[in-house]
């Protein structure tokens, strides 16, 4: 039995998909799979399924819902357990697509700090390819708002961003280009694709663009978050001025 949630929750077992019932039971699911192996007390998933004050019957929803999940988990490899003061969703973290996609990011950075940025990045974008969409997407598009769904997408855009910074080392600036501009569009307070988006057009002979693109991040921070960029960026304009040999490109046969 396998479980996503790099996308819409899934729940795939020998025989293909798994019926996973209302959206109330899928966010319960959802939420226990995000704390795979952990115990989530009662309260945590109240709070979680209603905003503000929960209906009366919450509490008995919330036990309906347990066991109808069961009623699916019915396969080997996962099992849903009551564990005072709540329950615990014991899987194999193999089976869960995050536990994945956080050993590949763990690995992938590891071999970049053991001087392997090529098998770094290969590892990373591994990692990056396990998903499907936002996490838990249905859920997010029915209205659920969690705060380990906005954890999770940062460890997404961090991995994200390791992968280019390798992608860079290894001279593919041309390459990552196109990709920079969407992300620096899509997520334009993120300094550090800033950064790599600077260095990526610099290294391509575009000093100007470089520069464009620091002023259009300096205006999205300070009409934003009324603050200036950090002192890598601003260092890093000012070496694009001053066309520091530092940042040139040092890989071999580039």
């Amino acid at each position: 039995m396998r479980f996503s949630v790099l996308g819409s929750i899934e729940v795939t077992s020998d025989a293909g998909p798994l019926e996973l019932g209302g959206i109330k039971q899928r966010a319960i699911l959802g939420y226990l799979v995000l704390h795979a192996n952990k115990v989530v007390p009662t309260s945590r998933l109240l709070q979680a399924m209603w905003e503000g004050a929960p209906p009366p019957t919450a509490r008995k929803m919330i036990q309906n819902a347990v066991s109808g999940i069961r009623r699916v988990l019915t396969g080997p490899g996962a099992s849903l357990r009551t564990h005072a003061p709540g329950y615990q969703l014991h899987v194999d973290t193999e089976t869960v697509d995050l536990h994945r996609f956080r050993a590949l990011a763990r690995a992938g950075r590891a071999a970049i700090g053991d001087g392997e940025p090529e098998r770094g990045a290969e590892l990373l974008r591994s990692a990056l390819s396990l998903w499907r969409g936002p996490a838990l997407a249905d859920l997010v598009e029915a209205g659920y708002r969690w705060s380990e769904l906005a954890a999770v997408e940062d460890e997404r855009l961090s991995t994200l961003e390791d992968r280019l910074e390798a992608e860079l080392v290894c001279g593919r600036h041309r390459e990552i280009t196109p990709e920079l501009e969407v992300l620096t569009a899509t997520e334009p307070l993120r300094e550090r694709l800033c950064q790599q988006f600077m260095l990526a057009l610099y290294r391509s002979g575009r000093q100007a663009d470089a520069l464009r693109i620091y002023r259009r991040t300096r205006a999205a921070l300070v009409d934003s978050l009324g603050l200036e960029p950090g002192r890598d960026l601003q260092e890093l304009q000012q070496r694009i001025l001053d066309h520091d040999v530092a940042i040139q490109l040092t890989v071999t046969g580039q």
